[in-house]
């Protein structure tokens, strides 16, 4: 990868403070953010650019903000705000004093209402520069907001919780699922790890377009907790599976390859039109749906559904969601996926089983549905067998019979998503 230029660099801390101020002063969240093509028009290492420090800046706010607080006697714009945070986190994280200083000094001094702040942006951002590495090291693991900590704490423990935090700031590196059969040696070769589950884990990946057999379409990406749900599901060639929520579509291609008939259902056409075309770069078939899930019909082998839930369990690669949220959607979400479950299960065939499964960290989202799913229906039992997979530890199975996946475990792997998933059988 090229070194950015002076003017590409400032021009991806400019998309990168825009997208901090929608995520902190507008409650959006960086997906929705970049679906509306906000950073279209950037060539590709400078879009890549300006996402990873956006990012960076979320996961350490906490510490930003403790540092740049002695400085700031009263309280600055949020624009400017973000373009102090984001330069002490680059700086703090050792990027180069000049080039961050003389960016964000540039940024502030063509702003029209913000300009005159250009000489406290260079002030503050040059004690950073000497005190700021130090100081950083000293604070403590950033923590989630409150009002998602707490609840997860309760759930739990401290411990456990702390060690969470510890994964959030962390990050997430890249997991990749393939075809079944698929050489993935040269993506190995590239800091590579096949882990306990069957994922390969890239440490770092630079550019995914650019790794071996993306192209060819060998593989796809999909982080090793989000591949478990199909693998637990375990279709036979010929099955037919109704993959509801489907996109980003990972699962849709997993059965697909496995050799099922696979109808993959999303209300998103957008997200639709990007399964597609990742089942056209994979060369893999399934039948496509824009639509409700609670409006489908049928009879099917299997059914999968990944319903909407808080995805608390994604925020070590997605750290706006706790700026973006403040938790007033669970309760809608939790009564939403009672009742896609009970639609669902309708959708089974006698014999048949149902996948359920959430990227959320919280009990109400994973656990007690499925043991209020199992008071309701006389007819569900749950498949503890389906559970018995290579790197799948008996420590992680619940009491209910489901399996329980957090960002602190494989720590010293380097983590992986919190998720919820267990299988259940009908009576024949």
């Amino acid at each position: 990868m090229s070194k950015p230029t002076t003017q590409s660099a400032t021009q991806a801390r400019r998309s990168a403070i825009y997208l901090l101020d929608q995520v902190l002063g507008e409650g959006r969240l960086l997906p929705e953010i970049l679906a509306a093509g906000t950073l279209d028009t950037l060539p590709p290492e400078e879009r890549a650019r300006a996402q990873r420090l956006a990012t960076q800046t979320l996961r350490g706010l906490e510490r930003a903000d403790r540092l740049l607080k002695k400085h700031l006697r009263k309280k600055t714009p949020l624009m400017v705000h973000n373009a102090l945070r984001l330069g002490t986190v680059e700086l703090c994280q050792g990027a180069a004093a000049h080039g961050v200083v003389n960016s964000m000094v540039e940024i502030i001094s063509k702003h029209k209402r913000h300009g005159k702040l250009k000489g406290l942006v260079n002030a503050v951002l040059r004690k950073m520069a000497d005190e700021g590495p130090a100081g950083w090291a000293e604070r403590r693991v950033p923590r989630l907001p409150k009002w998602l900590r707490s609840p997860l704490a309760q759930a739990w423990g401290n411990e456990a919780m702390a060690a969470m935090d510890q994964a959030h700031f962390n990050g997430a590196p890249l997991d990749i699922s393939a075809k079944p059969g698929a050489d993935l040696t040269d993506l190995i070769h590239l800091n590579g790890t096949t882990l306990p589950t069957g994922s390969v884990r890239l440490a770092t990946a630079g550019q995914v377009s650019a790794l071996p057999g993306f192209d060819d379409g060998t593989w796809w990406v999909q982080d090793a907790a989000a591949a478990l749900p199909a693998r637990v599901l375990n279709l036979q060639p010929g099955e037919s599976v109704l993959d509801l929520c489907a996109a980003p579509g990972g699962k849709t291609l997993q059965m697909a390859a496995a050799g099922a008939k696979v109808t993959a259902v999303d209300i998103s056409k957008g997200r639709i039109a990007r399964l597609q075309d990742n089942l056209t770069r994979t060369g893999l078939v399934a039948s496509l749906v824009v639509g409700d899930a609670l409006e489908q019909q049928g009879q099917y082998d299997a059914v999968l559904l990944d319903a909407p839930c808080s995805a608390t369990g994604t925020i070590r690669r997605h750290p706006d969601l706790p700026y973006a949220k403040d938790g007033s959607e669970f309760g809608p979400l939790i009564e939403l996926q009672a009742r896609m479950l009970a639609h669902a299960w309708s959708l089974v065939k006698p014999g048949g089983r149902l996948l359920f499964c959430t990227c959320s960290l919280l009990p109400d989202e994973g656990e007690c549905q499925v043991e209020e799913a199992l008071e309701m229906f006389a007819d569900m039992t749950v498949d503890r067998d389906a559970l018995a997979l290579p790197g799948v530890e008996a420590a992680w199975i619940t009491s209910e019979g489901g399996l329980r996946l957090r960002p602190d475990y494989w720590a010293d792997r380097g983590g992986m998503d919190g998720f919820y998933m267990a299988c259940l059988r009908k009576a024949a």
